[in-house]
């Protein structure tokens, strides 16, 4: 194995641009051509994030795996596991891939080593966890030789709900490189941004889905005053009923959804607040980047986000009360200016201080590394 590229096979649930996508990504960037990877969406033609790809990483995406989700048989697991086999290592995302950690669980013979990586949930689990799915990760995880979280609520749930033993869990804070947000935006980065005298602009990154709950950010901004901006930068299903809520209420015009747009680095210090209302949160790499460009958070207290901001930030750290405190949280940071510059300046220096990626890359080479026995592999 040493004589050629490590090859990875990556399952993910999704490749659409996100959270877990862009660590991904940058993962597979600062590996290098020292590694080879394929990539299989469980969401057929799912594979935008693909963009973010250094072109000079030797990277395919497969079409003849079998399919990762489907009615659980012997005959698709033991398909699966005889796919996974011509890899080196198998590298696993979320709940749309554990049909392959089951069958690395039940047919283990001659199968590489397979780490996967729980990120969070969709809406079908945000306000509580299923419990045939818990039945099914107690099962399936052993068939993994490690569990890789981001967050303490997670970690949480993987030992205690999931119960996996310690050993096994392994808690990787989510990083970026800190750096490329210290400079000035590019005020064309985002199509059809055009920033207006006296504008306060609230932004978010998301995909658009159900459990990121947008219509509800929406509706918060709505109630604001007149020089408020909301811009929500991503893509996804939930599009048009985001802009059904603008247009219901009125503030269409002041809403733009660019589509997705790549490197955050380029246009995040553009939003004066950054804001999320999400169903369901664990450590979202968003608000590390809107915390590196020196902005103030807004969101709900879902996952590790109170302890992911500075001190200043927790106020606005909001409890799951249907909206209303959001909206008095983007009230409070739109009329004052210095307030926004006070929280955004603290949260800078934090994550300045705990979140720049070269912890997070060194962790993964280590633990992916020592899975194929070359600790040193991954390292630069």
């Amino acid at each position: 194995m040493s004589d050629r590229p490590v090859h990875i096979l990556h399952l993910h649930s999704t490749f659409s641009p996100g959270g877990k996508e862009a660590r991904a990504v940058r993962l597979m960037n600062a590996f290098g051509t020292a590694v080879r990877h394929s990539i299989v969406s469980g969401v057929p033609g799912a594979l935008g994030a693909r963009d973010a790809i250094d072109p000079a990483i030797r990277v395919e995406f497969p079409e003849d795996m079998p399919s990762l989700t489907g009615t659980p048989s012997v005959k698709r697991y033991e398909a699966l596991a005889r796919a996974m086999r011509r890899f080196d290592l198998v590298l696993t995302y979320n709940w749309g891939a554990m049909d392959a950690v089951m069958a690395r669980r039940i047919f283990s013979k001659g199968a590489p080593p397979l780490i996967h990586h729980e990120d969070g949930f969709n809406a079908d689990e945000a306000h509580g966890l299923k419990r045939e799915r818990n039945w099914f990760r107690r099962i399936a995880l052993p068939g993994a030789q490690a569990l890789v979280v981001p967050s303490r609520t997670l970690e949480a749930i993987a030992r205690h709900t999931w119960k996996q033993p310690a050993a096994r869990v392994h808690r990787i804070a989510n990083g970026i490189d800190v750096s490329a947000y210290a400079g000035k935006p590019d005020p064309r980065a985002i199509p059809g941004f055009v920033r207006g005298k006296g504008d306060v602009v609230i932004g978010t990154m998301a995909g658009l889905r159900a459990v990121k709950n947008l219509p509800r950010l929406v509706r918060a901004f709505a109630t604001l005053r007149p020089n408020a901006r909301l811009v929500i930068v991503g893509e996804g299903p939930e599009r048009g009923a985001i802009l059904a809520e603008a247009e219901r209420l009125g503030v269409a015009d002041r809403v733009l959804l660019p589509g997705f747009v790549a490197d955050p680095s380029r246009y995040v210090g553009l939003f004066d607040i950054f804001a999320l209302s999400s169903r369901s949160e664990q450590f979202p790499l968003s608000v590390v980047e809107a915390m590196a460009a020196g902005l103030p958070v807004v969101a709900p207290d879902v996952g590790d986000v109170k302890a992911i901001v500075s001190r200043p930030n927790r106020a606005y750290i909001l409890a799951a009360d249907g909206g209303v405190g959001l909206k008095h949280a983007l009230a409070a940071m739109v009329e004052d200016a210095a307030l926004r510059e006070r929280v955004g300046a603290a949260n800078r220096a934090v994550a300045m201080a705990d979140y720049h990626e070269d912890a997070m890359i060194h962790a993964y080479a280590r633990l992916y590394g020592d899975a194929i026995g070359q600790g040193d592999r991954f390292a630069g």
